[in-house]
């Protein structure tokens, strides 16, 4: 499957979930930014998206409900390195009662460029069972809503095509 990168514009067009400049304390043996930052700061992202969807520290102690991630892929478009200023923005691409499946971007913003993304399926779970349970009707408006900041836009999700929202037969 070949994957067709959205235009630095089209990007753009995405919510920002956090902004960065590139500490030295990032770059590794080979003068960029060590592999293990780039999923920590796409983590960081994600938490914000939650947050924004009322998914926090209460819901979960109040609810006993959250989201786990089940799968992940990070591919690696761009080189980053230290002081260059990164932006992670995010999509969400499908949802079910009880899985989302979204996307991290992580823009570098010195050099114009896509440089990493990570996309993911997560879960909705209850914290007592440690299984998958249906989103509550007001978290699944909230999900709506965050979906609705993104559903307009007319270009494709550089998906891996190896996950989402698997549909029951």
């Amino acid at each position: 499957m070949t994957r067709v990168l959205p235009t630095i514009d089209e990007v753009h067009q995405l919510p920002i979930g956090l902004t960065i400049v590139v500490p030295s304390g990032y770059e590794d043996t080979n003068g960029h930014m060590n592999i293990r930052h780039y999923f920590d700061l796409h983590a960081l992202n994600l938490n914000t998206v939650f947050d924004g969807l009322g998914i926090d520290d209460h819901y979960r102690a109040e609810r006993k409900m959250g989201f786990f991630t089940m799968e992940h892929h990070l591919s690696y478009w761009d080189e980053v390195l230290v002081g260059h200023e990164l932006s992670l923005r995010w999509r969400h691409l499908t949802r079910s009662d009880k899985v989302l499946h979204s996307m991290s971007f992580l823009v570098d913003e010195t050099t114009g460029r896509l440089a990493n993304t990570l996309e993911v399926t997560c879960g909705h779970v209850s914290l007592e069972t440690r299984k998958m349970v249906s989103m509550p009707d007001d978290t699944s408006a909230f999900v709506d809503k965050q979906f609705g900041q993104t559903s307009g836009l007319t270009w494709a999700a550089p998906i891996c095509g190896a996950m989402g929202v698997r549909k029951r037969s």
